[in-house]
């Protein structure tokens, strides 16, 4: 009875994640399946079908006349053959014909095109008489990514496309120039990094951060560049049409910072004719001394990927909440201190433009205070590449484009684990693209990085992962009955335990849910808003709504799920002192808190004696 039970509770699961799947894949006219809105154009079919009294034209011709970094064109389109399933597309570089194609097998017919677009947008969705008339004006959002860009207009939809007139090329005044910078913590408190994107290598122009405290003399760092190549790539689309230059990326180290203090800075290359190209001017704070009694607040949320302002690369409303998220800690950034990302960073999935597009939208917020990110199954994984997971959610990436176009302070950043200090707080990153179970080298690092914490200077350890390794209740992790990360949580959890690890988070699972301070599947702790006296069990937090599609909840109730939210939002913590630490969830469209919970405790709480969390002891005196 027992068992029939049981299979009828399984049959019912999977009744209900079909009816989730069905549902939230037919509600979009263009469908949709949750990817990279880039890869549903198959542009290796594309035919030329030029129409002589078909035209685009773009202005203004000349970008960023003012030093902007961003601007808005507008394109006139004109077809004779209008349809509904035309589409409007942007290339970058703007020449995008079969002689910019990597070098095939002689015997095989090279595609007419070869590189995706960068953007694109059906006519229709922008000019509603476009069908009747084969008339339209559209207005569309470009940012300095190193090259010119052209217009192309396409009939056959995204299936079939075929090209049937193309602009004249338009650019910014200065493709070259420095741009995006993204601040990270460095190896020592001390320590800020900047890394930025421009198009000098060393040979043209040396790069450097000019910088120093608000108001006093400025001092130069200089800076290392990296870059890649199409074969540093691991796999399709990132080798094929996904690929795009990166550029290269620059990496500065401020060292020998006072705590808390103000500090300006800007991006600067020198070129071999001895002039000098600058970026704007930007400010941050430093961190505070390991241990240091002041106000830190910190925000966390993982998978919020990117989404174009102008309506753009929209397929099957994938990335509803990116802005939103992205606005909202704009709003805020006067109360952020730090932000951390914890994986699935850009979804560019293979296509490298995307990243230019992700460091845009974000500047604002990594310009300014360190942003922290984790690795994440859309940043790493790549079949036969060494990944933990044999699948290609990173589109051939397999790690590069995130190890290179941010840093963090990892003893490998191939090895995506790392721990960094901010005042009262220690934090603990994982990799969950690799290998964490006991015994493995990242469970060694794992265990260090908890047992290294002094909890007297620094009371508040916090865990990061992308996936989750302790508990959710999600769908699928539902229907596999283990409500987590397979193999999640069976080596961890002693971790947790024997450290006293107070709040674990989680991204992957694209929704909100706070679990009670938990140990061996069993709440140890019956508040639910406010915790004080021994740390007897870990919190865990999954916080994976930062922006990309939402993931279903299964309808089983969990006993140890306090608070769920099927919504985009992310975490802010606010440490006050070494006694008193405040969690909150914000939803990104209004930014209003809807969970929140406390934790009060004093230094003895933390050196107490817990089940399977106790130091050993003696009889004698």
């Amino acid at each position: 009875m027992e068992g029939s039970s049981f299979l009828s509770l399984k049959v019912a699961l999977v009744l209900v994640f079909l009816l989730h799947y069905t549902a939230a894949h037919s509600h979009n006219k263009h469908g949709g399946d949750g990817v990279q809105p880039l890869s549903k154009i198959q542009i290796h079919r594309a035919v030329y079908e030029l129409h002589e009294n078909a035209s685009l034209k773009a202005y203004p011709a000349l970008l960023g006349m003012k030093g902007e970094d961003s601007e808005w064109v507008t394109v006139k389109v004109d077809s004779p053959h209008p349809s509904g399933d035309d589409w409007l597309a942007v290339f970058s570089p703007a020449n995008f014909n079969s002689s910019t194609c990597p070098s095939t097998d002689s015997r095989q017919q090279a595609p007419y095109i070869c590189s995706a677009p960068i953007k694109y947008m059906f006519t229709n969705d922008s000019s509603a008489d476009y069908t009747k008339t084969g008339k339209g004006s559209f207005k569309l959002l470009l940012i300095n990514q190193r090259e010119d860009f052209s217009f192309a207009l396409f009939s056959g939809g995204l299936s079939n496309p075929k090209l049937v007139a193309v602009s004249s090329a338009i650019s910014f005044v200065n493709p070259k120039a420095p741009l995006y910078p993204r601040l990270a913590q460095g190896k020592q408190w001390d320590e800020m990094t900047v890394t930025w994107t421009s198009g000098y290598n060393i040979d043209e122009a040396v790069p450097f951060v000019e910088w120093g405290l608000k108001g006093d003399a400025q001092t130069r760092s200089p800076a290392g560049t990296l870059t890649f190549t199409r074969e540093s790539m691991c796999g399709p689309p990132a080798r094929t049409v996904g690929w795009r230059d990166p550029g290269f990326i620059h990496t500065s180290f401020l060292k020998g910072l006072w705590p808390n203090s103000l500090y300006t800075y800007k991006l600067g290359h020198r070129s071999s004719n001895g002039s000098y190209i600058w970026s704007k001017s930007y400010t941050f704070k430093s961190s505070p001394y390991p241990g240091q009694d002041s106000l830190q607040r910190v925000v966390i949320f993982g998978d919020m990927g990117k989404a174009e302002r102008d309506g753009s690369n929209e397929y099957s409303n994938y990335q509803p909440g990116s802005l939103n998220t992205t606005d909202q800690l704009i709003k805020d950034l006067d109360n952020i201190d730090i932000v951390f990302r914890i994986g699935d960073i850009s979804y560019a999935n293979g296509y490298i433009s995307q990243w230019d597009q992700f460091t845009s939208q974000v500047e604002p917020i990594a310009s300014t205070v360190p942003y922290m990110i984790a690795s994440g199954n859309h940043e790493r994984d790549t079949p036969g590449t060494g990944s933990f997971y044999n699948g290609n959610d990173a589109g051939g990436e397999c790690g590069v484009l995130a190890e290179t176009m941010f840093y963090v302070p990892a003893e490998n950043r191939a090895k995506f684990w790392y721990s960094t200090d901010y005042g009262m707080f220690h934090f603990c990153v994982a990799d969950t693209e690799h290998d964490w179970r006991e015994g493995t080298e990242q469970y060694k690092f794992i265990e260090k990085c908890l047992a290294s914490v002094d909890r007297q200077k620094q009371p508040w350890l916090i865990f990061f992962a992308h996936r989750v390794l302790g508990y959710s209740s999600e769908l699928y992790y539902g229907l596999d009955g283990s409500f987590e990360e397979p193999m999640g949580r069976e080596s961890m959890q002693k971790l947790w335990q024997k450290y006293k690890v107070d709040i674990a988070f989680y991204g992957h699972v694209h929704n909100y849910e706070r679990i009670c301070p938990i140990y061996q599947n069993q709440c140890v702790n019956t508040e639910k808003s406010h915790y004080s006296g021994t740390v007897n069990g870990t919190i865990h937090i999954v916080v994976g709504g930062g922006g990309s599609h939402l993931s279903e909840f299964s309808p089983v109730q969990t006993t140890w799920s306090l608070h769920k939210d099927h919504d985009f939002g992310f975490v802010k913590l606010t440490a006050f002192n070494h006694s008193s630490l405040l969690m909150e969830y914000k939803k990104s469209s209004d930014g209003n808190v809807y969970d929140s919970f406390t934790i009060s405790r004093d230094y003895r709480d933390v050196l107490a004696c817990v089940h399977d969390g106790c130091e050993p002891t003696t009889l004698a005196t």
